[in-house]
């Protein structure tokens, strides 16, 4: 049998937008987003771009099934089947009013996408290192936790190989190649690369590829009437700017008395 891989993507307000696009809502803790379209979460496209690689890869993971799951309140389908051309062969999406990113916590979110990835074969889940709205990175882990498996973090290149993953793994000042058995779960850092761009052939034929559209009720999972995690304050950051001018006679006397400014504010 042919390996499967799963690929989460979670679809978000444009991260490269203008700052005047996003609002802060004190009163009810969210953050609206106004005249910006989705986009793939670019760590997602990531985990996409890494599962192709492995797809594509001589031994046994060559020609593996990539399936790409998405959750969301609602979908933007130029934007899945722009990612489903690259090399995707299926998709699941759980789609639901009461699914509103903003409102669920990592740990709901994590129960939903386990509870549908339960329904699919799996031998590897690449997810991106963290969503570029929520920069939380909680998700991947969870989902791991809940199915029981194995997780290694920040991938910058994954491998599969004699029934195990083989991921070097970011670290500061380097990084660590770490082994686990399959089934297992990667989260993949922006170190692997882009996603590719797919061909407008591609794009057009993506219409053509497997689509399931679960609701939250079809996952059949009982989940807390409110989450674990409360959002208790939300608030635009504050920015000041203090100028302050360094004068001398001469540019050596300026220059002494900026080293000392800077000395004093403890800049260096």
């Amino acid at each position: 049998m042919g390996m499967n891989i799963i690929v989460c993507m979670k679809l978000v307000p444009d991260p490269e937008g203008p700052p005047e696009s996003f609002e802060v809502g004190a009163e009810d803790n969210r953050v609206v987003v106004k005249g910006l379209p989705p986009v793939a979460n670019p760590y997602d496209e990531n985990a996409l771009e890494a599962a192709i690689r492995t797809k594509e890869s001589p031994g046994e993971a060559q020609g593996a099934r990539i399936t790409l799951l998405s959750m969301g309140k609602s979908f933007s389908r130029a934007v899945l089947l722009k990612a489903m051309a690259t090399g995707v062969d299926d998709s699941l999406l759980v789609e639901g009013d009461n699914l509103d990113a903003q409102q669920l916590d990592s740990f709901t979110t994590a129960t939903l996408i386990a509870a549908a990835i339960r329904r699919l074969e799996f031998d590897l889940i690449l997810t991106g290192r963290q969503a570029s709205d929520t920069n939380s990175g909680q998700v991947g882990l969870g989902i791991a936790q809940l199915l029981g498996i194995p997780a290694v973090t920040n991938a910058r290149k994954v491998e599969v190989s004699k029934g195990k993953v083989l991921v070097e793994r970011v670290l500061p000042d380097g990084y660590e190649l770490v082994e686990a058995p399959l089934p297992a779960l990667v989260t993949v850092s922006h170190e692997v690369g882009d996603l590719r761009y797919p061909a407008l052939a591609a794009i057009k034929a993506s219409k053509q590829l497997p689509q399931t559209v679960l609701s939250p009720g079809d996952l059949e999972v009982e989940l807390a009437p409110v989450g674990i995690v409360e959002r208790v304050g939300l608030a635009a950051p504050s920015r000041e700017r203090n100028c302050a001018m360094v004068s001398g006679e001469t540019l050596e006397e300026a220059g002494g008395k900026l080293a000392e400014r800077l000395h004093a504010d403890r800049v260096v």
